[in-house]
């Protein structure tokens, strides 16, 4: 098969870096590049994050920082699951790798006008893409689809209407919704299915891999801090289901509705309103995913996990 042309615009951010692994080792992904959003922590920290996963990786491929904020609200942070590097778990050595000189806002303009069919994915705040879009629409045409990680059907996760990455910054989002371009949503109602359970940490750690070592490393972490504010015995690995969409088609379930995005600034702000019945009889505009298969999601992590 040939290769995805993926761009992924990432806040690393836990899940973020198993996302990163995933478009970096498949076999199935060309990644043109990684842009670098301020969510599960700060830009600074976040931009650091990725430039540690990349060197980890041994991956060369064009990292940039994007704008640090949001496009109206305040920053917000998720260091309560995240900790206070945004990747805590894991002691990287010193990087020696730079940042690309362009902002990420540009390289994504300059990736997709330079590629066709290109997968962008996103699995933070979609402040950058919605900022390339406003800057340069031509990029839409460039897109084969835009998979992001976020929103849901049901509730969200931050206030009974709303998802972290979408409520970060909804403006972004609804810019990016109303852009044109495909969209395939990846929100909660897959991605809570997804946990990282006892079970799955023991499966993992009998993988004596370099990249086994940082995820098992990782999880321990994530897992504390989702139990400490979730209560969960598992967190949650929401993030990397984009690519595991991407690499195996079979796994996620995708049904096309009508999806809105709430800025109001009301008490559903940041809401994806997905009328799954066809109420308003508008058009269906997002592919939104609705069903998971969990096994096979774990198969993909594992096949990456046993690669590097």
């Amino acid at each position: 098969m040939d290769k995805r042309k993926v761009i992924l615009d990432c806040d690393p951010g836990h899940d973020d870096a198993i996302a990163i692994m995933l478009a970096a080792l498949n076999e199935n992904i060309e990644l043109l590049g990684i842009s670098v959003a301020s969510g599960n922590q700060t830009l600074a920290k976040t931009g650091n994050n990725a430039l540690n996963m990349v060197e980890f990786l041994n991956v060369d491929v064009p990292v940039a920082l994007g704008i640090d904020r949001p496009l109206i609200r305040k920053i917000e942070v998720c260091e309560a699951i995240h900790g206070e590097s945004g990747l805590d778990g894991y002691t990287f050595p010193p990087h020696t790798k730079k940042f690309d000189s362009r902002n990420g806002v540009q390289l994504i303009i300059d990736l997709a006008l330079a590629n066709d069919k290109v997968t962008m994915v996103t699995t933070g705040p979609m402040s950058n893409l919605a900022m390339a879009i406003r800057l340069c629409p031509e990029i839409v045409n460039h897109f084969d689809e835009i998979v992001l990680m976020g929103g849901s059907i049901g509730m969200g996760n931050v206030t009974p209407a709303a998802e972290f990455n979408i409520l970060t910054d909804p403006e972004a989002a609804y810019i990016c919704f109303t852009s044109g371009a495909k969209i395939k949503m990846v929100g909660l109602d897959v991605t809570r299915k997804v946990l990282v359970l006892p079970s799955i940490m023991e499966r993992m750690s009998k993988i004596k891999t370099k990249s086994a070592d940082l995820f098992i490393k990782l999880m321990e972490v994530f897992n504390i801090n989702q139990k400490k504010v979730f209560n969960l015995d598992g967190g949650p690995l929401h993030d990397p289901a984009t690519l595991v969409s991407i690499i195996d088609d079979s796994v996620i379930t995708f049904e096309k509705m009508n999806v809105e995005i709430d800025i109001s600034h009301g008490p559903s702000y940041g809401r994806t309103n997905c009328d799954v019945s066809g109420y308003l009889n508008k058009e269906s505009n997002v592919y939104v995913a609705t069903q998971i298969d969990v096994d096979k999601y774990w198969d993909v992590i594992e096949n990456m996990l046993r690669a590097y």
